[in-house]
């Protein structure tokens, strides 16, 4: 039975200070929780309200009610199973291929669309500015849909990063080259910006190419949004 520290303490992991303590982080949902399981992530619990879902019984799985279920949960409607995983250890940034770098990306949806097109797209490593986004709030890892398993993602100083940086950075701007004119190479990164105010200057001092995505339609829309800008220059990138 499911005690009340318990309900606790993974109530608390919804919150980033609590998943930073601990490094830990919690996902939910069948689906997800089964990928993460097939995945090279550590697992550190596993709660059920039915012990028939996940077709194991590991010492790790727990059955609770769906009372319990719903007091842990963040969600308004959990979905039977609740997952808590060890963070991975980042990994050192390998440039061999192209590389996304976040510059303040603050949106949860956002950052997780992002690394699932990075999945997608066969990009293995993300950098993210200290002021992006924890890519373990749950609104990220649910967006995700357990992409967050297979890229590595790294939280730098971006201007510390690109300073000794020996491949092309491009970023995305909205007064760039447009993207279908331009031959990229088969490594670099590429600077997605903040939802609000681009890519912030210093970063913009670094960056070695701005491109842009140009508008067909009316100027009525002010921008694109990032995760969206993101998946047209991937597709470019690897087309290219």
């Amino acid at each position: 039975m499911v005690v009340k520290s318990q309900i606790k303490f993974i109530k608390n992991l919804q919150q980033k200070k609590y998943r930073t303590q601990n490094k830990l982080f919690v996902i939910e949902g069948i689906k997800t929780v089964k990928e993460l399981l097939e995945s090279t992530l550590k697992v550190y619990k596993i709660y059920v309200t039915d012990s028939t879902v996940l077709g194991q019984n590991d010492d790790f799985v727990e059955l609770i009610s769906e009372g319990d279920l719903k007091k842990m949960s963040g969600l308004s409607t959990p979905n039977k199973v609740l997952g808590v995983f060890h963070f991975p250890v980042p990994e050192q940034i390998d440039f061999s291929d192209w590389v996304i770098a976040l510059d303040d990306v603050r949106d949860p949806g956002n950052m997780g669309t992002i690394i699932r097109l990075c999945d997608w797209f066969g990009i293995t490593n993300l950098i993210c500015s200290s002021n992006s986004v924890d890519c373990y709030n749950p609104k990220v890892l649910q967006a995700t849909m357990g992409s967050i398993s297979r890229v590595n993602i790294v939280y730098e100083d971006l201007e510390q990063i690109f300073s000794q940086m020996d491949i092309p950075v491009y970023g995305a701007f909205m007064d760039g080259t447009v993207v279908y004119k331009e031959q990229f190479p088969k490594k670099g990164v590429l600077v997605m910006g903040n939802e609000a105010n681009g890519v912030s200057k210093a970063i913009e001092n670094l960056v070695d190419k701005k491109i842009s995505i140009p508008q067909f339609g009316p100027k009525t829309a002010e921008s694109l949004n990032v995760a969206t800008a993101t998946a047209i220059l991937l597709n470019e990138i690897r087309r290219g």
